[in-house]
């Protein structure tokens, strides 16, 4: 059986739930390999082991931590040649997404963005997409080359599947003689004890209907209490009631939690295409009429004021 590769991501050292999702999916389709750059602890190890990964090929040059994008792509066509995959998954963003198309371009492959899911067809991976900002359902195959396809996160559980990888280094020929942006400083985010956005399984957004900033107060203690992450609509972060980096949209981030609660979000085209990929909406607004309610699974026509702090209650009661 052939390996499918996967290009592994951490943050400050802890690697991502979106890459053992990555790994879950792999498994459908092959056996399931990991990419690491950079340095590889036991600890690393032990957890892509953990779930599934049966090899982990490990590019420690420290130029994959001291530039952006380009030697992360050297490691992965490296790992793909020695390797010779039936595909490459990688983490859908910004970061990943660059990775990726340059990773096809450079192994002449075709690519498939966006992935909510991938599984085994005729003929290679079955790729499904979410498109046209969510209103269609689009499955795709690539028939060029080794499969590179980007996955978003939360598109499966994490699954284990013990095993114990076999781990392999390699020293690719890194690309020094324009190697993008270079990295001169890391600064640790400030710790709210929340997930992160993209990775969350629970995420609680504020809109325009929420009045003003200290109102999203409310809907951070429904995150807390619910262990998710906090958001906004573009409305409410073009007002400044809260920060770009937490902006749910076409022109935001991107999510797909298991739950989603929407309070004070009237629901516009652009909105709606960063979130109707959640498994279960909720969602909250005095409109009977406002589009949030045509996606939602659960609707609530009321004032968020009020509804929010009762859920707040409510889930802290049950939880006691």
């Amino acid at each position: 059986m052939a390996e499918v590769l996967v290009l592994a991501e951490r943050t400050d050292g802890v690697l991502r739930k979106a890459t053992l999702e990555l790994l879950t999916i792999a498994r459908r389709l092959g056996e399931p390999a990991a990419v690491v750059c950079g340095a590889a602890d036991e600890s690393t190890i032990g957890v892509l082991g953990e779930h599934g990964a049966t090899r982990v090929y490990v590019v420690a040059d420290p130029a994959v931590d001291e530039h952006l994008v380009v030697p992360k792509v050297d490691a992965l066509v490296a790992a793909v040649r020695r390797a010779q995959p039936a595909a490459v998954l990688v983490t859908s963003g910004a970061e990943g997404t660059e990775v990726a198309a340059r990773t096809a371009v450079r192994l002449d492959s075709g690519i498939v963005t966006g992935a909510v899911d991938v599984t085994s067809g005729d003929g290679g991976p079955l790729v499904t997409q979410s498109v046209f900002s969510g209103t269609w359902t689009a499955q795709a195959q690539v028939v060029r080359g080794t499969p590179v396809i980007t996955v978003r996160p939360n598109a499966v559980p994490p699954e284990t599947a013990p095993a114990q990888p076999v781990v392999e280094t390699l020293d690719p020929e890194l690309t020094r003689a324009s190697p993008g942006a270079r990295v001169t400083r890391r600064a640790p985010k400030d710790r709210t004890g929340r997930p992160d956005l993209v990775d969350a399984a629970v995420v609680v957004a504020g809109g325009r209907g929420m009045g003003s900033a200290e109102a999203f107060g409310v809907v951070e203690e429904l995150a807390d209490v619910l262990g998710g992450a906090v958001a906004a609509s573009r409305a409410a972060t073009d007002l400044g009631w809260y920060g770009h980096e937490f902006q749910v949209g076409q022109t935001g981030k991107t999510v797909a939690p298991q739950l989603y609660v929407a309070g004070g979000i009237s629901g516009a085209i652009q909105h709606r295409a960063g979130m109707q990929g959640s498994r279960t909406i909720v969602a909250i607004n005095q409109d009977p009429k406002a589009p949030i309610f045509g996606i939602a699974d659960f609707g609530v026509v009321g004032d968020v004021h009020a509804v929010l702090p009762a859920l707040v209650t409510e889930v802290g009661k049950r939880k006691a």
